[in-house]
């Protein structure tokens, strides 16, 4: 019997693969459009307005709070009442982007914090702007606080994209759904779905880990 599923799962596995697409797809939007707005974001989040500081810790806090499967409903299912109707694959990407910004926000913001007040305080007494302290002085000392834990969050929301699945989302974990109702093993469909994950994860934390042991040797150089 199990030679039977076994074969008929091959069967499927250009549906699987054809999910496998559509989750990097809607992951890779998502971080890069995420990692540019979190870090625009962490910025303000780090300075000295307290305006900004609020507004942004706010709705980062209310983010991070809550669900993200009931974000996913509330942007696909009652924004329309709204006037404001989302085919599933926008409306994923903007939920996923919003995550991803809302988590990358507090590491960036935490590592600028991480750089010495001294720094910028020489930055200031040597006449540079505070678009030039940003640049050549907090933002590079922040990286490496920000790379090893900003690669590891992207492992998460990559598995997090699996919730889009609720909504429709052909993903791949939308497809190990509709498969196990033609292959009724979950072990052996929802292990493929596991793998196909890995496969997008691995590399990400093999960078990670990579980045976190070459910034360490740095640091103790330093």
């Amino acid at each position: 019997m199990w030679g039977f599923y076994f074969t008929e799962l091959m069967h499927s596995l250009p549906f699987f693969l054809k999910g496998l697409w559509m989750t990097v797809a809607v992951s890779g939007l998502s971080l890069i459009v995420g990692t540019i707005i979190g870090f625009i974001w962490g910025i303000m989040r780090a300075s000295g307005n307290k305006i900004l500081r609020s507004i942004i810790g706010a709705w980062v806090d209310l983010i991070r709070g809550t669900p993200f499967l009931v974000q996913v409903f509330i942007i696909f299912f009652i924004l329309p009442s709204a006037g404001i109707e989302l085919e599933a694959f926008p409306a994923a990407v903007i939920a996923l982007t919003n995550l991803a910004a809302c988590f990358i926000c507090e590491i960036v913001a935490g590592g600028i914090l991480a750089v010495p007040s001294g720094q910028r305080e020489a930055a200031t007494a040597s006449g540079l702007s505070a678009y030039q302290q940003l640049r050549y002085i907090v933002l590079p000392q922040a990286m490496r606080t920000i790379m090893p834990p900003l690669v590891g969050q992207y492992v998460l929301l990559v598995k997090d994209s699996s919730v889009v699945s609720a909504i429709g989302v052909v993903d791949i974990t939308r497809v190990g759904w509709l498969t196990v109702q033609r292959i009724p093993e979950g072990l052996m469909v929802f292990g493929l779905v596991g793998i196909l994950y890995f496969v997008i994860c691995y590399p990400l934390i093999n960078l990670s880990n990579l980045l976190e042991r070459r910034m360490t040797v740095v640091s103790t150089r330093l």
